[in-house]
């Protein structure tokens, strides 16, 4: 693939602040909603803003990613994550679910525009970024629908569990980002080559 800046720490540097961006977009659109649902909690503590300096997470928003980039693993990372408080919602289980969907749909919305509306426009190492910017977010949704917490698709498990399963479910289900971290760092390993068989999957849905 062609590169962008012409050096390798350039282009990890370019890609890690896609990715910043991307789950910026990513943890707003949590806010946004559970705001629209009732809860202000990240609307008070000053999170509904792109500014991705309100987001940064030390580790997750540069160290992982830039290290996953050298090694050649799927690039992945996360922002601080925005508060959300559950007793706000008529049906906090519910709103949970739906304010975790939020988060994934918002990236396969903006790799929908960058692959159909901005791609055709571009050319040479233009499209190389447009294409990154496609895949990252693809990359994003899928991985965080992957129903272990603390990811998006760990909170759509609680709409199916007994109120008894779902005090087990909570209790335990930190132990998720352990297993999670594991598997991101491995590298080439069957579960990245499943990540990036998922987005590629998607990216008809993107145009490309």
């Amino acid at each position: 693939m062609e590169s962008i800046t012409g050096n390798t720490a350039g282009d990890v540097a370019v890609f890690v602040f896609i990715l910043l961006m991307s789950v910026v977009v990513h943890e707003v659109s949590h806010g946004a909603l559970a705001r629209y649902l009732g809860d202000p909690t990240a609307q008070r503590a000053g999170r509904l803003t792109l500014n991705p300096i309100k987001h940064l997470h030390p580790i997750g928003s540069v160290l992982l990613p830039a290290a996953l980039a050298f090694l050649g693993a799927p690039v992945f990372g996360w922002a601080r994550p925005v508060p959300v408080n559950p007793q706000y919602f008529r049906q906090p289980t519910y709103g949970m679910a739906a304010v975790a969907l939020a988060g994934p749909l918002s990236n396969l919305a903006i790799a929908i525009v960058a692959g159909r509306l901005v791609l055709p426009l571009v050319t040479g190492v233009g499209e190389v970024l447009v294409f990154g910017i496609v895949f990252l977010n693809l990359l994003l949704a899928v991985f965080n629908m992957i129903p272990i917490p603390p990811l998006d698709g760990s909170k759509l498990i609680p709409i199916l569990l007994p109120e008894a399963g779902r005090r087990v479910y909570y209790k335990y289900g930190q132990l998720g980002i352990l297993v999670l971290l594991v598997a991101l760092l491995m590298g080439e390993s069957p579960f990245a080559d499943a990540l990036i068989g998922a987005a590629s999957w998607l990216l008809p849905v993107t145009g490309l």
